[in-house]
């Protein structure tokens, strides 16, 4: 199939805003929907890439460059952009297609995505079925019961044991974008999670259109020779249509976890009639105990919390969750996630979602009632902010330092109380010598010794701290004042 066949279908009513004669008639390998800024990673040779330009701001050449420059260093064979989202393609966008060379069609605000992407597996599919090689499609009456499971409300797991059924005892995997088994057949061993894409070897296929780089399928066959290309694209599709509905399900899931955390978050005394009624619309049972979390993506939130297994029950918002701690549940919660976290820091690496803030997460202590979820919810944004590379979950049982509790006072208030407290001092010898004063326990010696000074000279210089900034360095108070600035500094 090539770029072409689907300009010349009526019922899509696409337009061609750029794309050379030659260009037209490549092979379209598949299809990718995304509106990632730089989606490159996700794309194979000869993909349509399908984008609403949710990415695009409006007079930014650099960000259309970057995007087309993606599409073409990946093979793109062609971008197809919405025009419902900002009611045309930007004249921008145009432009930095034609720099790059890779073809441009516009789609109608009618015209969905999923028309689209029926269009082209249809017509690829069908090419297949004309090519004098062995590849065969799924069996009618498998197609009629999966479209009826569909319909019927089925999961995944069900889903996936009737579309390779009829294959015999093959080993095939549903996976998330870090490695979570969503589903497997009976014949499939568990598998410790990892990325899709560090796996090597086997068939993997992208399922549907993802968000952000944490809620992406894989489908995974480890023997290449199990089942045919045809097939396992159309069981793909299958699972695309289940993403669809799955997708609204999870957006009705995420207003009512935000709801939730609204309630939490309010100003003057908690609620909990308020509570109880949001807690009961998120699916959570009601009294407890409870944990709440807090991270820097909800989507990464909600996937590690998906790593806790399917009889975890938790409500995520935009950018915290409220977690269920089921009694019988085994394991710390907190390094659990810890464990899991370094697959959502490679998917957020592999897309560039997380060059400009690292990945954090915050988790609060145990609490039930209105008054201890809401202290719960302080404590997770408070260890959230604790959190540094080294260490990117923090746990609020963790903060037994002082050094570790100031790092969850915000820079801008740390920067104030260390200059303010030690601004006096200037950046030099006054300095260096109350930090390695207090490192050695205040002791003239030691501190002589170690910056090789006369012990007289650290009498001097510290008398000179002492009246600089108005502490005595005989009070336990006073020195905890002016270490805790130091490490504010």
């Amino acid at each position: 199939m090539h770029v072409l066949d689907l300009l010349q279908s009526d019922s899509l009513g696409l337009t061609l805003l750029w794309g050379d004669e030659d260009l037209l008639g490549q092979e379209v390998n598949g299809v990718t929907a995304t509106d990632l800024e730089e989606p490159g990673r996700f794309l194979g040779p000869g993909e349509l890439v399908l984008s609403g330009l949710v990415w695009w701001t409006a007079g930014d050449l650099a960000k259309a460059d970057r995007f087309v420059a993606a599409l073409a260093a990946a093979g793109a064979s062609a971008l197809l952009a919405g025009e419902e989202t900002h009611g045309k393609v930007p004249d921008e966008l145009v432009a930095a297609c034609r720099a790059h060379r890779v073809p441009l069609v516009a789609v109608p605000a009618r015209t969905s995505f999923r028309a689209v992407t029926e269009a082209v597996y249809l017509r690829q599919w069908g090419d297949l079925s004309r090519r004098p090689t062995r590849l065969f499609a799924l069996p009618e009456n498998v197609r009629g019961e999966l479209s009826g499971l569909l319909e019927g409300g089925a999961g995944p797991a069900e889903l996936l044991d009737r579309a390779c059924a009829h294959l015999g005892p093959v080993a095939c995997y549903l996976l998330t974008a870090t490695g979570r088994t969503v589903a497997r057949t009976p014949s499939a061993p568990a598998v410790p999670a990892r990325r899709p894409g560090s796996v090597r070897g086997g068939v993997t296929l992208r399922v549907g259109a993802e968000s952000s780089p944490y809620d992406a399928w894989h489908l995974y066959v480890p023997d290449t020779d199990a089942a045919p290309p045809r097939v396992l694209h159309e069981i793909a599709e299958v699972f695309a249509q289940y993403r669809d509905g799955q997708a609204r399900r999870t957006a009705a899931g995420r207003a009512a976890g935000q709801e939730l955390i609204g309630v939490l978050s309010g100003d003057g005394p908690a609620d909990p009639g308020a509570l109880e009624e949001a807690l009961g619309a998120a699916g959570l049972p009601a009294g407890g105990p409870y944990r709440v979390l807090a991270a820097t993506s909800g989507d990464a939130l909600a996937e590690a919390l998906g790593h806790l297994g399917e009889a975890a029950r938790y409500a995520v918002g935009d950018s915290a969750a409220v977690l269920y701690e089921d009694p019988g549940a085994e394991g710390d919660v907190t390094g659990r996630l810890r464990s899991v976290w370094p697959l959502l820091q490679a998917c957020a690496v592999a897309s560039d979602a997380g060059a400009d803030t690292a990945l954090r997460l915050g988790v609060g202590s145990s609490a039930s009632g209105a008054q201890g979820l809401r202290a719960s919810l302080g404590q997770a944004r408070f260890a959230l902010a604790a959190a540094d590379p080294e260490a990117p979950v923090r746990g609020i049982e963790q903060l037994d330092t002082l050094a570790e509790l100031l790092a969850g006072v915000p820079r801008e208030v740390r920067a104030v109380f260390g200059t303010r407290t030690l601004g006096a001092l200037g950046e030099g010898m006054l300095r260096e010598t109350l930090e390695v004063f207090l490192a050695n326990d205040c002791s003239w010696t030691r501190t002589a010794e170690a910056l090789h000074l006369h012990v007289n000279t650290v009498h001097y210089r510290i008398e000179r701290v002492e009246t600089l900034t108005g502490r005595d360095l005989s009070r336990l108070d006073h020195k905890l004042d002016l270490y805790a600035a130091l490490r504010c500094l």
